[in-house]
């Protein structure tokens, strides 16, 4: 065994070892570790939770920075950012342009259209129209000025002067698939 193994086989003996005291030896390991009583009110599984979490932190390093920023953004409420956070792989986006359909699927590495993989939607709207887009508004995953919006609401088109826009209708297909379908389809 190298010796990364054995610590980590080390530390998860010794976290194994923290989930069976009790809660006197845990505020008693606390105080140690700590070198002031645990917070009142508390619970035996918070205590032994965070002593836990000290012992792995020690041992492997603290969260990076990023992580750390997104926990505390998300304890005040806030939304996680990056589409990549609420699209898994697999999930399949199907957008219908100017009478063809194009398939995306959301892979580790991206986003794979026509057999290339692609780093952002908004490389693939670019290529399918030729113009500049925004990725995730072009398949309907977001609405012009609010980029919080899911996949339940459509993009607004821009203003014709002969009718009015018609606007895209998103929906999710069994399996995960998110498809749009626009009526008129200038960008």
């Amino acid at each position: 065994m190298d010796q990364r193994t054995e610590d980590a086989a080390a530390i998860e003996a010794e976290v194994d070892h923290v989930r069976s005291l009790g809660i006197g030896a845990l505020r008693q390991r606390w105080r140690l570790m700590s070198g002031a009583p645990p917070p009142k009110g508390l619970t035996k599984d918070i205590i032994a939770r965070m002593i836990a979490d000290r012992i792995q932190r020690e041992a492997f390093g603290g969260l990076d920075r990023e992580t750390v920023k997104l926990l505390d953004r998300l304890a005040r409420g806030g939304k996680p950012d990056g589409l990549n956070r609420r699209l898994k792989a697999g999930t399949v986006l199907v957008r219908e342009y100017q009478g063809e359909r194009h398939t995306v699927t959301v892979v580790p590495g991206g986003f794979s259209w026509q057999d290339s993989t692609y780093l952002s939607l908004s490389a693939i709207a670019r290529a399918i129209t030729g113009t500049p887009w925004n990725g995730p508004r072009f398949f309907g995953l977001r609405v012009p000025g609010n980029p919080e919006a899911g996949a339940a609401t459509a993009p607004k088109l821009s203003p014709r002067a002969v009718k009015p826009p018609k606007r895209s209708r998103s929906s999710v297909q069994p399996g995960g698939a998110v498809s749009t379908t626009r009526g008129s389809d200038h960008g």
